[in-house]
């Protein structure tokens, strides 16, 4: 009896121990993935992405958003890549305050990014000259909640791997400088383009790129704790899309995420779902064509993808997971920034076409940025919101903007993580953020406008509080930046545009 007595105490006691000593997915690392579809039930509906406002009434492929979330012992992260080319920073909002409801993720440690498709349903007024489609933006915010609470209720414990590849040959600089004898003019009528999206292949007009190009391809790879089962991966490239027509779809971001799916659960035999996701990095001066080469004919959406995912599943293959409990933390912090008010000239040339265009959509490019003008007036001033994930040695930066390639590089090479990649379009739309040298050479990028109407100071200071917030999630000093990232022929120009004090008034001066 006392031999029964012992055992039947020890038997207690270990329970005990197992029931207070918190198991791996109680203190280590837990993750959940789950893709919801987030195509519009609606059709026709405003699609946006190009200058002037079109409908779509067709679905060619589903758009979905891609949730992730993450948790320690003490945080949670949720992160959403959303088919979408651009949410506006109040729909993040809904959609953030909805999911924290669901999951009790705080508001300040959900992620949400556009892919960028330029053929996704519009939730955003004045995108150049379209609106937002009324109906799919009461639609799209608790979609997202619904995703992000439906990954939340997939955690369980996991292991987290990443690697960076580099892959030159499916991004380039898409902004090329013209030759000093052929300037162009902007929309309004003065002569100020020195440099310019899509010069043509090839073409005598041009000289070359107008800066560098990011070309790293990042991968986080999320499995089960044990290694048999992948649950989710986040890739981020600065490629600023590969479009289609003719109807709504998740433009290459979907291919390559089923891409991805297909062979990483057919290399596992898993049985469970698995989310690949494709984020969009610093592509704002950036795409997929090189200029400096003659026209591909026989190239595709579909032929570019598979590509993409063949090096990106080739270095997939040779991630290494991360041992013990990676770190875990996210940091949010805002920014305000100055928008580039129009002068008393630009203000009565704009009265003058509004005037006439009366209240049809705009129809041409002069008539899109002088319906922007008005809206400048009450809108002076634009609050971003700007956040930093850790998870382990990897980091995340997530910006509202559509960056420039060069500011990627920046931000990579000073980041005192072993790997940082960027999210663009995150958590808000405030448009194009040139560097400050790039605003002298003029261009789409510079023209005022909601999608490109910050101050020109807004890359610096946006460069700065995201190394502050790395540096607080890290505990160390930011690298030191060695280098200059423009070659002689960008240096030449930009000095040259300098001088002259070109662009001016889009400058805001």
């Amino acid at each position: 009896m006392n031999g029964l007595r012992l055992t039947k105490s020890v038997f207690l006691l270990l329970v005990l121990f197992l029931w207070i000593v918190p198991t791996r997915g109680d203190c280590g690392l837990s993750a959940g993935a789950y893709a919801i579809d987030v195509s519009p039930l609606k059709l026709p509906a405003i699609q946006n992405g190009g200058f002037l406002e079109r409908s779509q009434n067709k679905i060619l492929d589903r758009l979905h958003a891609r949730c992730f979330v993450l948790k320690s012992e003490d945080t949670a992260i949720a992160i959403a890549v959303v088919d979408s080319c651009m949410i506006p920073r109040d729909i993040c909002y809904r959609a953030k305050v909805l999911a924290s409801k669901e999951t009790g993720i705080p508001v300040n440690r959900i992620l949400i990014a556009s892919t960028h498709t330029h053929t996704a349903p519009s939730v955003m007024n004045l995108c150049l000259g379209t609106r937002s489609d009324p109906n799919y933006e009461r639609f799209l915010p608790p979609k997202l909640a619904e995703g992000i609470a439906k990954a939340h209720a997939n955690l369980e414990p996991a292991r987290v791997g990443f690697t960076v590849v580099d892959a030159p040959k499916h991004t380039h600089c898409r902004r090329w400088l013209r030759q000093p004898d052929k300037y162009a003019a902007d929309p309004f009528g003065e002569t100020t383009v020195r440099a310019m999206m899509h010069p043509g292949y090839q073409n005598p007009d041009y000289s070359g790129p107008a800066g560098p190009a990011d070309t790293g391809l990042t991968l986080l790879s999320i499995q089960s704790a044990d290694g048999k089962r992948p649950l989710g991966l986040i890739a981020n490239y600065s490629m600023h899309y590969f479009g289609t027509g003719g109807g709504f779809s998740a433009d290459y971001y979907g291919k390559f995420s089923k891409l991805m799916e297909n062979k990483i659960a057919a290399a596992s035999s898993s049985q469970t779902p698995f989310v690949a996701a494709m984020s969009q990095g610093t592509s704002g001066d950036l795409q997929w064509m090189d200029y400096s080469q003659p026209r591909r004919t026989d190239y595709n959406i579909t032929k570019y993808s598979n590509e993409l995912a063949d090096i990106a599943f080739g270095t997939y293959q040779k991630i290494q997971y991360e041992t013990g409990n990676p770190k875990l933390s996210m940091a949010e912090t805002t920014l305000l920034l100055k928008r580039r008010m129009p002068n008393q000239k630009r203000i009565a040339w704009a009265k003058e076409l509004n005037t006439k265009r009366g209240k049809r959509r705009p129809e041409n490019r002069p008539e899109v940025y002088a319906e922007q003008v008005a809206w400048f007036k009450e809108h002076p001033h634009e609050e971003v919101v700007l956040q930093a994930v850790r998870i382990g040695d990897l980091a995340i930066t997530a910006i509202p903007n559509e960056v420039y390639g060069i500011t990627g590089l920046k931000l990579k090479a000073q980041s005192p993580f072993q790997v940082t990649f960027n999210m663009g379009l995150a958590n808000g739309a405030a448009g194009y953020i040139p560097p400050p040298e790039q605003h002298y050479l003029g261009g789409y990028t510079t023209w005022p406008a909601r999608t490109a109407g910050l101050e020109t100071e807004a890359e610096p200071q946006t460069v700065e509080t995201l190394l502050g917030l790395l540096e607080t999630l890290s505990g160390q000093k930011r690298k030191p930046l060695t280098g200059d990232f423009y070659n002689a022929e960008q240096q030449t120009a930009i000095k040259k545009a300098k001088t002259e004090n070109n662009n001016r008034t889009n400058r805001g001066y």
